[in-house]
């Protein structure tokens, strides 16, 4: 086992642990606010903007989604309101050098726990686990993600998926996009074979497009956490406090009914209820 992963390895088991334990000390119970919070008396989330149902904003422009609503409930119980947060775009390319660079307070942007990012940033316990999947077209020969050999694969740029393709298959072809918006469109323009994203945000795509079909053979499964900057301990223990009690109060399926078509809510209910599955490949 490499250094990275064992790095990995430790820090999930105590995100467990710290999710376990403050289950049992009543999560309720959240510590004391930083004072360099309270100070500031002000939140400033990074979140997507393009990834329904998790960040994005809506037809009138306003910030919407689970995360970004994870994001105002953690200002009312820091701050004492939902209002005290301001919202800035981030994508998978840019959201950890906007935290980083001090542009924002916290990352609540599908952000999945890897070795890379465990090297520059912390997380909070784990909320969610999230898995990796390919979109093609209905009618397409690929059926499977070792079909994708020689063909061409939309991504995003600085994403998971497009490391793991470089990792495991490079004899596929990724155009890297800016964004879920370019990269769908690439895909349904015909640029490329299939797309490869969150399975959550490709059910979406599966849902609303009738000409496209999931490969339903998940990769790349990891946890989902809040992204917090090195030596901020205390910020980082109340986030995990924070996300412990969500749970506690259920508040996600809440949130995803809000958000999420009745139809594929079950789906997104298991990605923060149910425990992660074993990787298809």
């Amino acid at each position: 086992m490499s250094f990275s992963f064992k790095i990995l390895g430790r820090a999930l088991a105590f995100s467990c642990l710290a999710l376990g334990g403050l289950g049992q000390a009543h999560a309720s119970e959240l510590p004391a606010v930083p004072d360099e919070i309270k100070e500031a008396g002000h939140l400033r989330a990074g979140v997507r903007c393009d990834q329904p149902p998790y960040g994005f904003q809506d037809s009138s422009g306003q910030f919407a989604g689970v995360e970004v609503e994870m994001a105002r409930q953690i200002a009312l119980w820091s701050l004492g309101s939902k209002d005290n947060v301001s919202f800035t775009c981030v994508t998978a390319e840019n959201r950890v050098p906007q935290l980083l660079g001090r542009k924002v307070d916290f990352l609540i942007a599908t952000l999945g726990v890897t070795p890379e990012r465990l090297r520059v940033i912390d997380f909070s316990t784990p909320y969610r686990w999230g898995a990796s999947d390919v979109v093609v077209k209905k009618d397409s020969a690929i059926k499977k993600i070792a079909d994708l050999k020689g063909k061409t694969l939309a991504t995003l740029k600085g994403s998971v998926q497009a490391k793991w393709f470089e990792d495991h298959m490079p004899e596929v072809k990724t155009l890297r996009m800016n964004s879920a918006a370019d990269a769908l469109q690439t895909f349904r323009q015909g640029r490329a074979d299939a797309y490869t994203h969150d399975a959550a945000t490709l059910v979406v795509v599966a849902d609303n497009d009738k000409d496209a079909r999931l490969l339903n053979e998940p990769f790349q499964i990891s946890d989902a956490a809040i992204g917090v900057r090195k030596n901020d301990e205390a910020w980082r223990d109340y986030l995990s406090a924070a996300v412990a009690r969500m749970h506690e109060e259920k508040l996600f399926r809440g949130w995803i009914q809000q958000f999420v078509p009745q139809g594929i809510q079950s789906y997104y209910i298991s990605v923060f209820e149910q425990p992660k599955p074993a990787e298809a490949l």
